[in-house]
């Protein structure tokens, strides 16, 4: 079988690089993954090497390409996503000076909370609220207060997607995506926040940054041809600008004009909305100027743990449940979908508050935790398990009640990852907020939407939104039932309430319990 001109989508996640091969209507023809190690030399550390990362995507990538049986020749553009917040430091040759501090650590929290005392108009992006230990100047900050010698030594400070790129092409630029969604840039106002920077003790770090920022889809560079003979493929190929694994997931669910919202579900939820004007506030992320696409403003709202509660509910709780799936030759989430799918709307009053690893938005509190109430009797397996699922939707709906108040209303969600499969779960969800959800062909939306910047890359596509809408394709549209949703308002009401009657409690143990811990 012939195939025209090909794209190379490269997306690097926490555990592990997928390479896929795609035409230009956005069908795949192959993908080849491998993992790479994640280091937790203490606790709340989390650290990657670069080297690492290389090394697993030159397999992948030719492993994709003999899967393919395609000739590195017909890849014509190549695109890469990666996972945000996570900082490489380098000298003046681009080697790396210490293992990349990824986006999961969290030993920046004294750093982020010094930060958000901080009275400058750039903590905008955070609402004027917390700031998490996870955005790149509490890392910084952390590596020039506790490794200064690292700190001297570093000429060159980026994030994952800019040492890839530098990597890749020779240039050292940046992304609009990374630099606006963790940064703290903004277009509109100049740029680099330079009193921001100065007032947190990092005035010398802008210096360090890259000094040309592109919008993604532009050509950052071309390939090495050292680097193409090491992947198999053919040298001075155009590379695309890229940026973060969820924001550039967003151009590969075709969510780029306002009005739409990734929803992006898996052991955690993020939401990313595309808004027309800017705005900010109190329990908001954004709205990030430029950072997807240029002139419209991205707003950000998350869920820390989600599919993880379900899948630590089912590993530690579910042992009958198990044993019948084994017997019916059956997943055992199918078994919990069925037993949740009898217990009616609300769970008969239990309600789960979904934050075992603390809030993200709207609160972004680290210390809150997880709660069931209501418990009777009557309660079963199966009511447990819905009660879980429906606490999760709750939480979104916190999150974009929180957006409407501000004026951002969602008029369609499309989603993506490992809980769409549950067509329980996604009813739920479109119930509780009343809105409908979308399902694309393609569950790969970061490999896609890396795929769709190199095709722009290339000159196969005039923009970013032309080639979302020639290479995403919709499957599947779940509309929301209007009387479950004006029954599922009392629940949500509940699950907010319960966080503002019982935070201070929630602090206290956590607190007590992390002084026991050390």
């Amino acid at each position: 079988m012939t195939h025209g001109p090909c794209v190379l989508g490269v997306d690097f996640g926490t555990e592990s690089v997928r390479v896929g091969i795609f035409d230009l209507n956005g069908r795949p023809l192959t993908f080849a993954s491998e993992p790479y190690p994640l280091y937790h030399p203490h606790p709340g550390w989390a650290e990657q090497k670069p080297d690492e990362w290389w090394q697993a995507f030159v397999v992948a990538t030719r492993r994709a390409l003999a899967q393919s049986n395609l000739s590195g020749d017909a890849i014509v553009g190549l695109g890469a996503d990666c996972t945000s917040c996570t900082v490489v430091m380098m000298d003046e040759t681009f080697t790396p000076l210490r293992p990349a501090i990824i986006w999961m650590d969290v030993r920046a929290a004294d750093q982020a909370n010094r930060i958000a005392q901080i009275d400058d108009p750039a903590r905008k992006y955070n609402g004027f609220g917390n700031v998490s230990a996870e955005w790149m100047p509490c890392k910084a900050l952390w590596v020039k207060e506790n490794e200064p010698k690292t700190w001297a030594k570093a000429r060159y400070v980026g994030e994952f997607i800019d040492w890839l790129t530098h990597r890749l092409t020779g240039e050292w630029v940046g992304s609009i995506n990374n630099v606006s969604i963790r940064w703290y840039y903004d277009r509109n106002t100049g740029g680099w926040p330079v009193s921001f920077y100065e007032k947190i003790g990092l005035g010398d770090l802008i210096e360090r940054f890259p000094p040309r920022i592109l919008d993604m889809g532009q050509v950052a560079g071309t390939l090495r041809p050292d680097v193409a003979a090491e992947l198999g493929l053919r040298p001075g190929i155009p590379v695309a600008e890229g940026g973060a694994d969820a924001y550039v997931a967003m151009i590969g669910l075709d969510v780029v004009t306002p009005g739409k919202a990734a929803f992006i579900t898996g052991s955690s939820h993020l939401i990313l909305g595309q808004s027309a004007t800017q705005f900010h506030a109190r329990g908001i992320f954004g709205a990030y100027t430029d950072a997807v696409m240029p002139g419209q403003y991205t707003v950000e709202g998350g869920q820390v743990s989600t599919g993880s509660v379900v899948k630590w509910f089912r590993d530690n709780f579910c042992g009958k449940e198990a044993t019948l799936a084994a017997q019916r030759g059956v997943d055992v989430y199918t078994v919990l979908n069925e037993l949740a799918a009898q217990v009616p709307i609300g769970s008969d009053g239990l309600i789960v508050l979904d934050y075992w690893q603390g809030n993200r938005t709207p609160y972004v509190d680290p210390e809150a935790r997880g709660i069931m109430r209501g418990f009777s009797l009557r309660h079963t397996t199966g009511h447990v398990f819905r009660a879980i699922l429906e606490g999760i939707c709750y939480g979104t709906e916190h999150i974009l009640r929180t957006m409407r108040a501000n004026g951002f209303e969602v008029k369609e969600v499309v989603a993506a990852g490992g809980p769409t499969k549950s067509r329980l779960w996604m009813q739920m969800h479109a119930d509780v907020s009343n809105t409908p959800i979308t399902l694309t062909e393609v569950p790969d939306a970061p490999a896609l939407g890396s795929a769709i910047l190199g095709a722009v890359a290339a000159g196969l596509f005039p923009s970013v939104a032309d080639a979302a809408r020639q290479m995403v394709h919709g499957r599947d549209r779940i509309e929301p039932n209007a009387d479950a949703h004006a029954e599922y308002r009392f629940y949500v009401d509940q699950y907010i309430a319960t966080y503002g009657r019982l935070q201070d409690l929630i602090q206290e143990t956590t607190r007590h319990v992390a002084r026991r811990a050390r």
